[in-house]
């Protein structure tokens, strides 16, 4: 925070003491306790109002950003909001020290204290735009935080009919942006769509600073792109997701001291341009994934992890461990499907350090993270281990696509384990409840599906699965047509347990049909695959990590112990 004089005629120990302050705030390292001295001396001197509220909120800041002294930095915010509430035409003071108050109280966990303030401060902000503007993006992330998503949308609202009363389409874009965002994550797709052709139009229309317009145009794209794949639409997203690329491109060419704003309610901007370099990245990885391309998965996760690294050793903004978690995410299900289980289990380890540096963060991922450790207890054949990771990851998540996405993982492992037929239906009930769906047509549909949006890895498993069931009905003719595409589809992606599966099928049906060649051919590719599976089994369950499958209740574990190696039957993988 700026620590400038006021705008009446300062005392000269007033620019003393204030020089004295800045100068050990921005010494290297900060002397914090000499610019609280120095800061502390002005009351002795009973300064003015003015002078006195503008001290509060100095020490207040210092102390909050820069001590652990939570209590004085509470004081003294508090005092600054107090005072500067009484003081005509002080509006700088007065709000940020509002706005700071609430963010102290939300870092304490007094939320409901934060509200208030906030509350307050917009209703006797409205003559200041910009104030009025922030606070009221800063009272929709406490609401969005708290899962109101109905509030958070209400006040992003507000703002965008103040934005476009003040005259600035530009922040009017940025609320309604904004509000589209909450909306998808509520799933209201009827509201979405409007709003999100609205927002479209303006984008287009606005004619302005050509940073500003190109960060919107991300924002807007980016919710487009995600809109696409929350639906598994792959393929029709790439045009979308090309215009993002390309638009990224353009705003990293531009020059960050283009000229402010005039108008007040337009000085915001909504992410800074590495910030938005890396989630291009990561929706492009998200892509990449559904669509099973895991290769440029694995590229583009590492273009992005290495720049949130060199973003992270100057910027502590928690929205970049944010990215990062989600970007390991994502990578860990790629390992999982090529075959590096070892790899990521180190990844999940990773996410668990992440999460116990950060509660927030690990309140958001708790349920991503066992349901990561339950797909490795899978692959390593951990069927116990997996249930309970599975049944942990439920009770965590209201979220309707992951829990359906844990349940048909946890009804796999009731099938793998074979006895438990009473829990499966009870199970399948629950993922389907209406039956109104006709079961002799779900792998057809899944195929016609899959296949109609590129869903490479949704095809390869479709078409696997068919040709195994014409090879028990005896149809070989007809099963060689699915397996074929299936081990050259899961080839490419590449998907590991794919290419087992298709290969112990083709030797199998060479074998019935007696072609003997082709059936030797498709036991060796069997052979290597069960060999890679196997070395990589081995090292994953050797690694102490692996541990890590135990774990169910509260924060992850910090230290691992040593294993002695692999603990688990490799039977049903080979």
């Amino acid at each position: 925070m700026s620590m400038a004089a006021t705008t009446e005629a300062p005392e000269p120990w007033y620019l003393a003491l204030l020089g004295f302050a800045e100068h050990f705030r921005t010494s290297s390292p900060p002397k914090i306790r000499l610019c609280v001295h120095c800061l502390q001396a002005v009351f002795q001197f009973k300064p003015p109002p003015r002078v006195e509220a503008r001290t509060h909120l100095q020490l207040g800041s210092v102390l909050y950003r820069h001590t652990k002294n939570s209590e004085l930095a509470q004081t003294h915010l508090e005092e600054a909001w107090f005072i500067s509430q009484e003081i005509p035409q002080f509006e700088d003071v007065k709000f940020e020290a509002a706005s700071i108050l609430s963010e102290f109280y939300c870092q304490q966990n007094l939320v409901d204290s934060a509200k208030p303030v906030l509350r307050n401060a917009i209703q006797i902000s409205q003559q200041t735009p910009y104030w009025h503007c922030r606070l009221l993006f800063q009272l929709a992330q406490l609401h969005a935080l708290e899962k109101d998503l109905v509030s958070a949308c209400d006040l992003l609202g507000v703002g965008a009919e103040y934005a476009r009363v003040m005259g600035s389409e530009y922040t009017r874009a940025l609320f309604l942006l904004s509000k589209g965002m909450l909306l998808l994550m509520e799933r209201k797709l009827s509201e979405v769509h409007p709003l999100l052709s609205l927002c479209g139009t303006i984008v287009e229309n606005w004619q302005g600073n050509p940073i500003q317009k190109e960060s919107l145009r991300v924002f807007f794209l980016v919710l487009q792109v995600t809109h696409y794949l929350d639906a598994g639409q792959v393929k029709s997203v790439k045009p979308c997701l090309k215009q993002l690329q390309q638009c990224i491109q353009t705003i990293s060419t531009l020059h960050d001291d283009e000229i402010l704003p005039t108008n007040p309610a337009a000085l915001f901007h909504w992410l800074p341009k590495e910030h938005m370099c890396v989630l291009v990245y990561l929706v492009t990885v998200m892509h990449s994934m559904q669509a099973g391309y895991l290769e440029k998965a694995q590229k583009y996760t590492d273009k992005a992890l290495m720049q949130l690294e060199k973003l992270k050793m100057l910027d502590s903004n928690p929205i970049l461990s944010s990215f990062q978690v989600i970007l390991l995410e994502h990578i860990i299900m790629c390992r999982l499907v090529t075959g590096h289980k070892a790899t990521a289990l180190q990844e999940i380890s990773q996410v668990c350090q992440l999460c116990q540096q950060s509660p927030r963060l690990f309140t958001n991922h708790a349920a991503q993270l066992h349901t990561l450790l339950g797909l490795y207890c899978i692959s390593v054949n951990c069927m116990d281990n997996a249930e309970a990771q599975f049944t942990a990851a439920l009770q965590l998540t209201t979220h309707q696509e992951l829990w359906t996405f844990i349940v048909t993982n946890l009804a796999s492992v009731y099938i793998r384990e074979g006895n438990r037929h009473q829990e499966l239906y009870s199970l399948l009930e629950r993922i389907n409840p209406d039956h109104n769906f006709p079961v002799r047509r779900f792998l057809r549909e899944t195929l016609k599906m899959s296949n109609a949006e590129d869903l490479n890895r949704l095809t390869a498993c479709s078409l696997v699965l068919l040709g195994h069931i014409f090879f028990v009905l005896g149809n070989h003719r007809e099963s060689n047509n699915m397996v074929v595409p299936a081990m050259q589809l899961a080839s490419k992606i590449p998907d590991m347990s794919v290419q087992l599966w298709s290969s112990a099928l083709l030797k199998d049906l060479n074998r019935a049909c007696g072609n003997t060649m082709d059936a030797h051919e498709a036991a060796q590719m069997h052979q290597n695959f069960s060999q890679q599976l196997l070395q990589d089994h081995i090292a994953a369950c050797s690694l102490p990590e692996h541990n890590l499958i135990s774990w169910t209740d509260g924060l992850p574990p910090v230290q691992f112990q040593p294993q002695n190696g692999p603990t688990t039957s490799l039977a049903s993988l080979l």
